[in-house]
C-alpha cells in the first residue's frame, strides 16, 4: 500500500453536481453497487444512478427528472416486515431519498438488480431545502431530514413513518453512540452542539404538556397577540390556596413537615424523595362538598407556555362559556365575554342560584384583563358568540341578542322556541347555527329590519350533542354522547329559497313539521367512533396539506376526518375497506360494519384505521387483495402513505 489515491474511472456530467451518495454495501458483498448523483443546469434537474461494478463502472443505469435542483441525497435500505416482524427470507428494499431546493422530499425505490428508479413519492417538508442524514434508531438505519423543522423517517410496525421531531431547528446531524447514550443523535443548532435521543416512536402527534389549575372547559384565541384565554372550572373541589392550607394542616396533624417528611426523622435516614411524596397528581385532589365550585380565567402564551394572567372567580361561581366580541361603535376594541353560573347543582334536579355574563377588556399590554361589568341572566349561559357587532347568548332554552351598555348588557331580541338547552352557537353572515343539548342543530336567520330571530330548519333525528363545528354555509358537523360523528346539510333548494325571500314571509308564516321547523336538514355523513367526542375543529396539520376535521375524545384520543378530492380515491378505498373486512376480521369477532353502524348506518366514511392495517397482513394475502384491486402491493402502500 502506497497510501495514495488512484483514479479508476470518471464520468463527465452535463451540469453542475449538487450532491451524491453511495448505497450501503449489501451483506456478502465487498463493494456497493450504486452511486446516486444529483445535478442541474439552467433547465434540467436530474438524479442519475451510476454503476460502481468494475465491469460497467460509471455507466448510467437510470435517470430521474425532478421539479427543483436536488440539495441532498441519501440511500436507505429497509427490511420488509409483516406485523412488525422482519421477514428474513424476503430481500430488503433500497430507497433513494432526495431533498429538493423547493422544500420537497422526493423518495423512490431503487431496483436492486437493474438500478431502475420506481414508485416515486414526494412530500413537502418546509421552506428550506431538506438536508438528509443517516442515523440509527432501534438498531435500524433511519433518516433525519432537516428543513424548517427536523423530521425523522423510520420503519415502525411495517410502516415507513415520516414524522416531525419536537425540537428546535437544526443545521447538521449525525448518529452518536456512547456508554451513556446507546442510540443518540449529535446535531448543530445555531452555535451550539446538541446530543439527544429519540423516544416514543410510533406516535403521530408531538405534544407539549402545560399543567392547569382546574379542568379546562373552553378556550379562545386573542388574535391580536396570539394568546389563549382559557376558562377552567371544577365541581366539589377546593381552590389552590385552600388545597395548600388543607395539605399543610394534615401534615401538622400527622407530625410531618410541609414536604411530607417526618420531622422526627433521624439524621442519615432515607430522604431521597424530597420533592413532594404526597403530590395531588399522584394521590388525587382533596374533595369538597358537591355544591362547591372553583373556577378561574387564564391568559396563556402558547409560545412560551407561560401564564400571563390568572383570575380566580369568587362566590361559588363557575365559568362555562367564553368568546371574544367586538361591539360596533364602541371604543374598547376586542372584549371578552364569559358565561358563569353560581351554585349550580345537577341532583336531584338541576338548580342554580344565578347566571351571569361577565364582560372583560384587555389592558394596554394585551396580557391581562379588567372587568367592565357583570350582567345577571335568568339561566345558565352555556353558549356565547359574536354576531354582527353584538353578543349572542344561549341561556337555557332562550337565544338572546345583547348589545353593550354602560353598566350592563342590553337585551335587544330573543327566541324562546328551542326545545331544551342551547349548548353551542355558530354564525355566518345573517345565519345562526344553534346546537341543542338533545335535539341536534337548528338553523336560524336574523332579520335586521324586523329585529327578529326565526328558526327555519332543524334535524329530524334527536341527537345529544357533545361537540359541533361549522363547515360551510349549509353544512354543520356534530358529535353525540353515544360516540357518533355526523354531518348535516340544508338542501340546496331550501337554502336558495330562504336567501331569495325578500320579505321573510316564508320564514315567518310557514307551518312547522313534526312539531318543529318548517324545513328539515339532511344527514350526509355518519360514522361511529366508539368514544364520546368532546371537540371538533378544522385544520391543516402539515404545510401545504389539505384541511381536515380534527376530533378529540373524552378518553384522550385524537382523530382526523379527511375529505376525498376525487372519485378514483373513493372507489379505491371503498374496495380496499371491503376486502379488509373480509380478509382481516377484528380479533374480538364483532362484525366491522355492525360496529361502525352501532346507532345509525355508517354513511360515506371510509375507516382509515382498518385500511392502514394492510401492511400487517401476510405477503400472500397482500398480493391477493392487490390482485382483486388490479394494483400491486406497493401501489396500495403508496396510496395509504399519501393519505
Amino acid at each position: 500500500m502506497t497510501g495514495q489515491l488512484m483514479e479508476v474511472d470518471k464520468h463527465e456530467m452535463s451540469g453542475d453536481v449538487a450532491c451524491l451518495d453511495i448505497a450501503p454495501v449489501p451483506e456478502g458483498r465487498q463493494r456497493s453497487r450504486f452511486l446516486a448523483v444529483g445535478s442541474y443546469d439552467n433547465t434540467i434537474r436530474r438524479i442519475r444512478i451510476l454503476s460502481l461494478d468494475p465491469d460497467d463502472c460509471m455507466q448510467i443505469l437510470s435517470l430521474q427528472s425532478v421539479s427543483s435542483p436536488p440539495e441532498s441525497l441519501l440511500f436507505l435500505e429497509v427490511q420488509a416486515s409483516v406485523g412488525g416482524e422482519d421477514c428474513a427470507d424476503h430481500p430488503a428494499s433500497l430507497f433513494l431519498n432526495a431533498g429538493l431546493q423547493n422544500g420537497v422530499l422526493f423518495r423512490t425505490v431503487v431496483d436492486m438488480v437493474t438500478g431502475q428508479l420506481l414508485d416515486a413519492r414526494s412530500r413537502f417538508l418546509g421552506l428550506r431545502a431538506p438536508k438528509l442524514f443517516s442515523v440509527i434508531v432501534r438498531g435500524r438505519r433511519a433518516m433525519i431530514c432537516l428543513s424548517s423543522r427536523p423530521w425523522l423517517g423510520y420503519i415502525h410496525q411495517g410502516h415507513f413513518l415520516l414524522t416531525p421531531l419536537s425540537y428546535e431547528t437544526l443545521e447538521f446531524a449525525a448518529s452518536f453512540s456512547s456508554d451513556q447514550c446507546a442510540e443518540g443523535v449529535v446535531a448543530v443548532a445555531g452555535d451550539a452542539l446538541r446530543v439527544f435521543t429519540i423516544e416514543r416512536l410510533g406516535e403521530t402527534f408531538n405534544e407539549t404538556v402545560i399543567p392547569l389549575r382546574y379542568p379546562p372547559r373552553e378556550f379562545v384565541l386573542q388574535s391580536k397577540r396570539k394568546l389563549l384565554v382559557i376558562i377552567e372550572s371544577d365541581q366539589g373541589a377546593f381552590t389552590a390556596e385552600e388545597c395548600e392550607a388543607t395539605k399543610k394542616q394534615c401534615f401538622e396533624d400527622a407530625g410531618m413537615g410541609e414536604n411530607g417528611n417526618v420531622e422526627q426523622m433521624e439524621s442519615g435516614g432515607d430522604d431521597e424523595d424530597k420533592d413532594d411524596p404526597l403530590s395531588n397528581e399522584q394521590y388525587g385532589y382533596p374533595k369538597a362538598e358537591s355544591d362547591k365550585w372553583v373556577s378561574c380565567i387564564r391568559v396563556l402564551d402558547p409560545r412560551t407556555a407561560n401564564t400571563t394572567f390568572l383570575l380566580e372567580l369568587q362566590d361559588n361561581e363557575a365559568a362555562f362559556s367564553i368568546c371574544t366580541v367586538n361591539f360596533h361603535d364602541k371604543e374598547y376594541g376586542t372584549l371578552l365575554a364569559v358565561g358563569t353560573a353560581k351554585g349550580l347543582q345537577f341532583w336531584l334536579r338541576r338548580t342554580f342560584a344565578a347566571g351571569y355574563i361577565h364582560i372583560y377588556r384587555f389592558l394596554e399590554d394585551g396580557r391581562s384583563l379588567e372587568l367592565l361589568h357583570k350582567t345577571q341572566v335568568d339561566g345558565v349561559p352555556l353558549a356565547l358568540s359574536q354576531f354582527q357587532g353584538r353578543l349572542l347568548a344561549g341561556i337555557g332554552s332562550v337565544l338572546r341578542l345583547y348589545d353593550l351598555g354602560k353598566r350592563r348588557l342590553l337585551r335587544k331580541c330573543e327566541n324562546k322556541l328551542f326545545p331544551n338547552t342551547i349548548t353551542s352557537i355558530h354564525t355566518y353572515r345573517d345565519r345562526i347555527y344553534v346546537g341543542d343539548i338533545q335535539e341536534s342543530f337548528h338553523y336560524c336567520k336574523y332579520r335586521r329590519d324586523e329585529n327578529q330571530l326565526y328558526i327555519f330548519a332543524d334535524d329530524c333525528a334527536p341527537r345529544w350533542l357533545t361537540a359541533s363545528y361549522h363547515i360551510d354555509f349549509d353544512t354543520m358537523a356534530g358529535a353525540d354522547k353515544f360516540g357518533n360523528i355526523y354531518f348535516v346539510r340544508l338542501p340546496q333548494d331550501v337554502s336558495d329559497e330562504i336567501e331569495e325571500d325578500p320579505t321573510g314571509g316564508k320564514i315567518k308564516w310557514e307551518q312547522g313539521k313534526l312539531n318543529g321547523a318548517p324545513n328539515k336538514i339532511d344527514e350526509i355523513v355518519q360514522f361511529h367512533v366508539g368514544d364520546v367526542v368532546t371537540c371538533l375543529h378544522k385544520a391543516s396539520l402539515i404545510p401545504g396539506g389539505g384541511e381536515c376535521i380534527i376530533y378529540g375524545t373524552v378518553m384522550g384520543s385524537l382523530g382526523a376526518l379527511l375529505a376525498f378530492t376525487s372519485r378514483d380515491d373513493v372507489g379505491f378505498f371503498s374496495h380496499l375497506e371491503m376486502h379488509m373486512r373480509q380478509e382481516h376480521p377484528p380479533l374480538c369477532g364483532r362484525d366491522h360494519m355492525a360496529y361502525r353502524s352501532a346507532y345509525f348506518p355508517v354513511k360515506d366514511v371510509i375507516d382509515g384505521d382498518l385500511c392502514e392495517q394492510f401492511p400487517t397482513l401476510p405477503l400472500d394475502l397482500q398480493q391477493k387483495i392487490a390482485d382483486e384491486l388490479d394494483r400491486t402491493p406497493g401501489e396500495i402502500l403508496k396510496k395509504l402513505e399519501e393519505v
